[in-house]
């Protein structure tokens, strides 16, 4: 008898230490708000526009759980003929914004692109929880699609920043950030999350030769 009262409290015990870990898990996934892609599609910076590649941000957070938000990925778009430029801090909504963990990366669009942006190698997880590889490791892939200038708006200089505003896997450039906040040298573009340099090209081979693997940031509204 005893026996069996002991095997009744240890099953409760186990019953609730499950329970208790569903419920963090289900309450981190709804906080969700930030993440940065796992894996690029597989056209490098060709995610058919905007609109390609938020459905991609939000294809992502469904898998992961964290589907009922509208997702928005962190691209700016360049002035072309007869479409206006589209600022990348513009379509992301207010803030805050949390991380797969909890972790909070900035309370709103200016702490986001200020000194006090919390964005880093340890906050930057994918929509799985996992830290990205960064300069040092084994592989390099630190280089996360931007368009963008520092203060997250899109850049007029004549050229192309955006691989053809997200529709070219060949030629063109676009502009990147480090997510690890690391770089060359301790210079303001080296240390940038949001805006460090241009690439080699568009496709995902060209990609790899300056550390990135084609992969975005992704925005709750």
């Amino acid at each position: 008898m005893r026996r069996h009262s002991l095997y009744l409290v240890s099953a409760a015990a186990a019953i609730a230490t499950l329970a208790a870990c569903g419920s963090m898990s289900g309450s981190s996934q709804s906080k969700t708000s930030f993440f940065v892609t796992s894996a690029n599609p597989g056209k490098g910076a060709d995610f058919g526009g905007l609109t390609g590649a938020d459905a991609y941000c939000q294809s992502l957070a469904s898998r992961a759980g964290a589907g009922g938000k509208t997702w928005r990925a962190y691209l700016s778009n360049s002035a072309m003929a007869g479409s206006p430029a589209v600022n990348a801090r513009d379509r992301i909504g207010s803030g805050p914004w949390f991380n797969v963990k909890g972790d909070q990366v900035a309370a709103s669009v200016d702490e986001l692109h200020g000194p006090g942006s919390k964005l880093n190698k340890q906050t930057a997880l994918t929509e799985k929880g996992e830290v990205i590889s960064g300069r040092g490791d084994a592989v390099n892939l630190h280089d996360i699609l931007t368009g963008s200038s520092p203060d997250g708006r899109a850049v007029s200089d004549a050229k192309d920043n955006t691989c053809g505003n997200w529709t070219k896997s060949g030629e063109g450039s676009a502009i990147v950030g480090h997510h690890d906040r690391t770089g060359l040298d301790d210079s303001a573009p080296a240390k940038s999350w949001n805006s460090s340099h241009a690439t080699r090209g568009c496709g995902l081979d060209a990609l790899k030769t300056t550390g990135g693997g084609g992969l975005l940031y992704c925005f709750a509204q």
